[in-house]
C-alpha cells in the first residue's frame, strides 16, 4: 500500500493556536482562527504489515538510503526510540501511540522519496508522524477518522522531544484548505471549497529567526493583557484575525484571487503594527519585507506576507496566474538568490459523468419484463407527466449539474433505450401532441445529446457492470445511481445534488445514507461511522452488505440514531476512480461473492485507502424492482 502526506503551512492565522488555547484561563480572549492546507510536496511511502516489528527504511531528500533501522514492537523499545529524538523517533512515538490503544502488531514503512523541504516551517516532523499514523489505521482497519489520525499522530509526537502545537498535523487533510478553531483545549476542523485555482509561492528567505524568542515575547502578552503592547497583540490575533481570516473563508468560495492577495497584505500590515513592537528583534523582519516589496513582482502577483511565527523565515505570494506564478519563481531565484516551492489550491477533480446501470433482466417483475425493460416502466410525475423511470434517474443526474449520463444496458435492449433517447417521434404523431408536449418531446432529444450506451455482454454482479463503463468514465469522480430505483428530494435540492455538494466540499468517495429499521437491513449495504455532522455527515469505519441483525446490533450501530435504526446505502454514490483498480484485481483473480463480482467490497477497501463519507439524504427513494415496490411507488408519486 503507498501513502503520500503532504507537508502544512499556514496561510493565515499564524499563533491563534496558541492565543486561543488561552481560553481556558481567560474567557475573554478570542477563540483563535487559523487557515491551514497542504503543501504539493510532501513524504511518500509503501506499508505493509509485519508480524512483530517496526522495520523502517528511507531515501533522504538528498537521495542517500537510510536504514533500514528494525525496533521491536514492544512498548518500552518504542518509547526509548521516541524519546531519542530524530527521524525515527516520530514513526517509534506515534507507534507507541497506537500500540497503546489499539491491539496491533507490527509495520514496514519503506519512506522511498521525499521532496518536503525539511525544517522550514512546513511540519515535516508532523507529516511523518500523520503518515504513520495512516499506515496504521489502513493496514490494520482500526476505523480512525482523518481528525483521528491527527490526534493520534499528535500524541505521537509529543511522545518525542518535539513539541510542535496542535495546527501542525493539519496535513492530514491533504492538499485541502482547512479552518483550524482554537478554544481553549478544544480543536475544531473544517474543511473548505475552493472555486478555481490559486497559485502560491512559498519563498525560503535563506536568513535567520529566533522562533523560540518570537514565542516567548508574544506569550508574555497573555492571558491578560497589561499593557498597550500586550492588548495590541490580542487584538491583533483575536478580533483583527478572525475578521480578515473569515472574510479569506468567502474568498475561497468565490475563487476571487485578487481580494484573497488584497487580505494577505492586509493581515502582514497588521501583524506589523500589533505584533513586531512585542518582539522588535525578530519580528522586524528586513529580509521579509525586502522580498515582499520587490517591484519587479508586484505586477506577478495579488498579494503575499510571512509565514508561520513570522520574522525572516519565509513568504508566500499569491500570484495571479499559473503562469505569474513560474514568473515569481524565476525572478527570485534568478535577482534575490531564494528557493522558491510551488503551491496550487484547486477545487479538484469534479463530477461530470454519472452511470446507470440498467443491464439486469427484471426476473421479479416477469412477465411485464418481457415487454418492457423495468427501466422503462411508466412513472406519473409530480409534474403529471408519464415518464419512463429511466428518464426520471437521468433527470436527477442533469439536475446536480452534470454533462454526461452513461447507462449501461443488455445489447438486445440498446435499440428500445436510443430510440427513445435519440429519435424523435414521427411527424404524424408529433402533430397529435398538444403543445406543451410537443416542446418536451424537444427537449428529450436535448437531453438524449448528454446520454450515451454502452453494452454489459454478461451480467456478473454490479461490480461488473461498474467495471465495464470504465473507458468512459476515465480517470475522473463519477455519480453512481441504480436503474431500478428513482429518488425525490424533500428539499429544494435534488438527492443528487446533495452528494456533488458534500464531494465538492470534502473531495472524498460520497455514500448517500438512509435510516432503516433493523428488519429490512438484510437487504440493504448497510454503514456505520463516526459523526462529522450529528445527523447528517458520517465518516464511514464499516460498510457491510445485507447484514444479519445480530451483526447489526453488535457491529453497525451508529451514535444517536433510534433504537433499531440503521443507515442503509441510498442508492446514490459518488466513487473515485481508484474503484476500477480494485474491480478489475477482482475481476482478474476471480474474486467473486455469492458468484457475482460486486461492488461493496471494492467500496470497502476504497474507504480503508482514501476515506469514504456518508451523507444522510434529505429526500426518499422508490425501487421499482419488485411488483409491490412499483406499486408503493406509483402511489407515492401519484399523492405528489
Amino acid at each position: 500500500m503507498k501513502i503520500f502526506v503532504p507537508g502544512r503551512i499556514c496561510l493565515l492565522g499564524e499563533h491563534s493556536d496558541w492565543a486561543g488555547g488561552y481560553r481556558r484561563i481567560n474567557a475573554d480572549i478570542e477563540k483563535g482562527y487559523a487557515l491551514i492546507t497542504g503543501t504539493n510536496q510532501g513524504i511518500y511511502a509503501e506499508v505493509e504489515p509485519h508480524p512483530t516489528s517496526l522495520v523502517l527504511s528511507s531515501v533522504t531528500p538528498d537521495g542517500k538510503p537510510h536504514g533500514p533501522h528494525e525496533i521491536p514492537m514492544e512498548s518500552a523499545a518504542l518509547l526509548a526510540e521516541a524519546q531519542l529524538g530524530g527521524f525515527w523517533s516520530y514513526i517509534a512515538g506515534v507507534a507507541y501511540q497506537v500500540l497503546t490503544h489499539y491491539h496491533v502488531r507490527g509495520l514496514v514503512i519503506n519512506n522511498y522519496k521525499t521532496d518536503l523541504p525539511v525544517k522550514k516551517g512546513l511540519s515535516s516532523s508532523a507529516a511523518i508522524s500523520v503518515l504513520t499514523a495512516r499506515a496504521f489505521n489502513r493496514v490494520y482497519d482500526l476505523k480512525m477518522t482523518t481528525r483521528g489520525e491527527m490526534e493520534m499522530a499528535y500524541q505521537g509526537e509529543i511522545t518525542t522531544p518535539s513539541r510542535c502545537g496542535r495546527m501542525d498535523q493539519g496535513c492530514a487533510f491533504g492538499n485541502r484548505p482547512v479552518l483550524m478553531t482554537f478554544d481553549g483545549e478544544r480543536l475544531d476542523t473544517t474543511e473548505l471549497p475552493v472555486n478555481g485555482d490559486l497559485h502560491f509561492v512559498i519563498v525560503d528567505l535563506h536568513a535567520q529567526k529566533d522562533t523560540r524568542e518570537i514565542l516567548l515575547r508574544l506569550n508574555r502578552c497573555y492571558p491578560m493583557a497589561e499593557t498597550e503592547i500586550e492588548a495590541g497583540v490580542q487584538k491583533l490575533l483575536g478580533p483583527v484575525n478572525k475578521r480578515i481570516l473569515h472574510q479569506a473563508i468567502e474568498t475561497l468560495k468565490t475563487g476571487d484571487g485578487e481580494r484573497l492577495g488584497a487580505l494577505l497584505v492586509e493581515a502582514q500590515e497588521f501583524f506589523d503594527r500589533y505584533a513586531t513592537p512585542a518582539c522588535p528583534e525578530e519580528l522586524t523582519a528586513p529580509v521579509l519585507h525586502k522580498v515582499l516589496a520587490y517591484e519587479p513582482l508586484q505586477s506577478h502577483i495579488w498579494g503575499g506576507k510571512g509565514v508561520g511565527s513570522q520574522g525572516d523565515g519565509t513568504a508566500q505570494f499569491l500570484a495571479r496566474s499559473e503562469a505569474d506564478q513560474d514568473a515569481v519563481i524565476q525572478i527570485i531565484e534568478r535577482d534575490l538568490h531564494m528557493s522558491c516551492l510551488k503551491l496550487t489550491l484547486s477545487g479538484g477533480p469534479k463530477v461530470r459523468k454519472a452511470l446507470i446501470p440498467a443491464a439486469g433482466f427484471g426476473t421479479r417483475l416477469f412477465p411485464a419484463s418481457k415487454a418492457a425493460k423495468k427501466e422503462l416502466f411508466p412513472i406519473v410525475d409530480r409534474d403529471g407527466i408519464a415518464k419512463p423511470a429511466i428518464l426520471l434517474i437521468v433527470e436527477e443526474a442533469l439536475s446536480a449539474g452534470l454533462d454526461e449520463v452513461i447507462i449501461i444496458v443488455q445489447e438486445q435492449d440498446l435499440p428500445a433505450f436510443q430510440s427513445f433517447f435519440n429519435v424523435q417521434v414521427t411527424v404524424e404523431n408529433f402533430n397529435k401532441l398538444p403543445p406543451d408536449f410537443q416542446e418536451y418531446s424537444k427537449r428529450l432529444l436535448e437531453i438524449g445529446q448528454r446520454v450515451r450506451f454502452i453494452t454489459q455482454a454478461t451480467q456478473e454482479g454490479f461490480g461488473h457492470a461498474v467495471y465495464c463503463a470504465r473507458e468512459l468514465i476515465g480517470d475522473e469522480p463519477f455519480l453512481l445511481m441504480l436503474g431500478d430505483h428513482i429518488y425525490r428530494s424533500d428539499g429544494d435540492k435534488s438527492c443528487a445534488m446533495q452528494l456533488v455538494e458534500a464531494f465538492d466540499t470534502y473531495g472524498t468517495s460520497v455514500l448517500g445514507l438512509r435510516c432503516t429499521p433493523e428488519e429490512k437491513i438484510a437487504s440493504f449495504g448497510t454503514a456505520t461511522g463516526i459523526w462529522q455532522k450529528p445527523g447528517h455527515l458520517l465518516t464511514v469505519t464499516e460498510f457491510v452488505e445485507k447484514p444479519t441483525v445480530d451483526y447489526a446490533r453488535t457491529n453497525l450501530r451508529v451514535p444517536d440514531l433510534p433504537d433499531g435504526e440503521y443507515l442503509t446505502v441510498f442508492g446514490q454514490y459518488i466513487i473515485k476512480p481508484e474503484i476500477f483498480n480494485y474491480l478489475e484485481e477482482h475481476i482478474n483473480n476471480n474474486v467473486r461473492e455469492r458468484g457475482e463480482f460486486q461492488l461493496t467490497s471494492a467500496l470497502d477497501r476504497l474507504r480503508r485507502e482514501s476515506g469514504l463519507l456518508g451523507v444522510v439524504i434529505d429526500g426518499q427513494r422508490f425501487d421499482i424492482g419488485q411488483p409491490a415496490f412499483y406499486l408503493e411507488t406509483l402511489r407515492a408519486f401519484s399523492q405528489g
